[in-house]
């Protein structure tokens, strides 16, 4: 079916713009729906592994010609692959009278459950999960393996979502990019494309609509997919690319406005091969270092040493001189563990997570404490350390004393919760530092589900009732003395930062491929300046009212780029 609108919207994930023919990825295949059942459930269930070890055998081999973030997405892939639990689950639906491709693939989604139920990182790695599942399936029916067809030309790349095997090998001589239907800013899509420097845009309803071989304009910043585009508008995007390219080239060192008020710009990252790619990078520390990842793949409480093992990794890199900001455990009843369960509860996303599971398991908090403190002083980092889903002072006293006892010298929470913001001016007394969770920050405020597409209008950042609360939370730190912080995906829009650091944030952190164009913005604008942007955002109606008054009165070199 042919695409009726000729622009389609989605997530814009990788910087640049393309121009160039649509070319299809095929669907996986499809597990048969008249499989007969195993007359052997023990003799299938050894072709299930053995379909699932060659299917890891080849991402290691995949991963050994790769670079390196590539091989270690790669590599972690086959790690899927090779799960145990994974080949059990099978074993349970062979024995239960399902063929071996109807096994892999109820075995896949019960795990895609579980994994869309923890969020954030692993809700990211469905794609991946679903891709082993699909290539374990191809080997047991003796068919081709799914992946991006051979390209004769330069092409854009159309899917449903590309698996990391796929992205990983991508051809950028004759990729000019990406548009997928699925996917979200922190998948693995998204992280090789931004790596590889091919524009990419996710999260694009209506995209599996286009037909082979329709000409494509693609906006990896706003996220647009222009059908059959004018000529003239794919001859703008080029110049503004070359613009931008060659504003940034300059931009470099700390973050300042151009009378010099100090905006410190620093990076989010989740894990050891995050912090190794940022510290390379021109940006100013960690500020917020997700340690989810050590948990939420554990069968039972991560020991004192593996965490601080861990954290040693993720510290070495940024030496004494950058700061380090972690975020304790963020898991509970919508992000569960297996060894920290407090029952179901109707309502998980107001349910007992963050904070609330730590004051309920304090000795999971305890040991991640001393777990942090061991490796700050095995590195001589500077740690500072906050909680997530604090609502009231109570809350951050607590806290406090919690770090405290633990011996590490910095506490600080995450404000998240609308409750937060608007008592900020006592939430914050117990605690050193504050930083704005803003996109958990706009659910809260919303009443929206941030996994729900169908409600990314009210979770834009822009929308008036969250700037609100944004700058009460600043008012309340301003009061205290106090500094706050940025550590949501607002902090990387750099029109945002200008409103961001006009109501008195002090730092932003994001992915470290934005900081040169947030670092440039700054540079654009007095302090003064900031603060009129902010109050111009502030006095708007509606969402995109805020961000075309900001945008009118910003300096136009930046414009021109954005």
């Amino acid at each position: 079916m042919a695409v009726e609108n000729r622009i389609l919207q989605g997530i814009g994930v990788s910087p640049g713009s393309a121009y160039a023919p649509a070319v299809l990825v095929a669907p996986p295949v499809q597990a048969p729906a008249d499989e007969p059942a195993p007359s052997d459930a023990n003799s299938a269930l050894l072709e299930v592994k053995a379909a699932f070890e060659s299917v890891a055998t080849e991402l290691d081999a995949r991963a050994a010609a790769a670079p390196k973030t590539a091989a270690q997405i790669l590599s972690a892939t086959a790690l899927i692959a090779r799960d145990k639990g994974l080949h059990k689950a099978a074993g349970k639906h062979l024995a239960g009278g399902n063929g071996p491709a109807n096994a892999v693939h109820l075995a896949v989604e019960e795990y895609v459950l579980q994994f869309e139920a923890l969020g954030d990182y692993f809700a990211e790695r469905v794609t991946d999960l679903r891709d082993v599942g699909a290539r374990a399936i191809s080997v047991l029916l003796g068919l081709p393996a799914p992946g991006v067809p051979t390209l004769a030309q330069r092409s854009i790349v159309v899917a449903l979502d590309l698996a990391p095997v796929d992205t990983a090998v991508l051809d950028k001589a004759l990729v000019a990019g990406i548009v997928t239907q699925a996917g979200g800013r922190n998948s693995h899509t998204a992280i090789l494309a931004a790596q590889m420097g091919i524009p990419a845009v996710v999260h694009c309803a209506g995209a599996l609509d286009i037909e082979i071989g329709t000409a494509l304009s693609i906006d990896g910043d706003t996220g647009e997919v222009l059908i059959d585009p004018e000529p003239e508008i794919v001859a703008a995007l080029a110049d503004r690319d070359a613009k931008r390219a060659d504003v940034l080239s300059s931009s470099t060192g700390t973050g300042s406005t151009s009378d010099g008020h100090a905006v410190a710009l620093l990076a989010n990252i989740g894990g050891v091969d995050d912090a190794v790619a940022a510290a390379a990078t021109d940006v100013e520390g960690v500020g917020l270092f997700r340690t989810e990842f050590v948990f939420l793949s554990a069968k039972k409480a991560p020991m004192l040493q593996e965490q601080t093992d861990i954290y040693t990794k993720v510290f070495e890199p940024f030496g004494h001189d950058r700061r380090i900001v972690v975020r304790t455990l963020d898991a509970g009843a919508d992000k569960p563990l297996a060894f920290a369960d407090l029952g179901e509860e109707e309502n998980p996303a107001l349910g007992r997570r963050g904070l609330r599971l730590s004051q309920a398991r304090p000795e999971l908090l305890q040991t991640q404490l001393e777990a942090l403190g061991a490796a700050a002083s095995a590195t001589g980092a500077d740690v500072r350390v906050m909680a997530p889903m604090v609502a009231t002072l109570d809350e951050a006293s607590w806290f406090a004393e919690q770090v405290a006892a633990a011996g590490l010298p910095t506490s600080g929470v995450m404000i998240e919760v609308p409750a937060a913001a608007l008592s900020a001016r006592h939430v914050l007394g117990p605690v050193d530092f504050g930083s704005l969770g803003t996109n958990d920050l706009a659910q809260y405020t919303m009443a929206a589900d941030r996994m729900e597409g169908a409600l990314s209008d009210l979770l834009d950042p822009w929308q008036p009732a969250v700037l609100s609360v944004i700058k009460a939370a600043c008012d309340g730190a301003a009061e205290l003395a106090k500094p706050i912080g940025v550590c949501g995906e607002s902090g990387g829009d750099p029109l945002m930062a200008l409103v961001l650091t006009g109501m008195g944030v002090g730092s932003l952190s994001m992915a470290p491929s934005k900081v040169a164009i947030v670092r440039f913005a700054l540079s654009r604008h007095s302090l003064q300046e900031c603060r009129r942007l902010a109050a111009l955002a502030l006095s708007a109606p509606t969402a995109a009212d805020a961000l075309d008054a900001v945008r009118t009165a910003a300096d136009a070199e930046l414009v021109a780029i954005l």
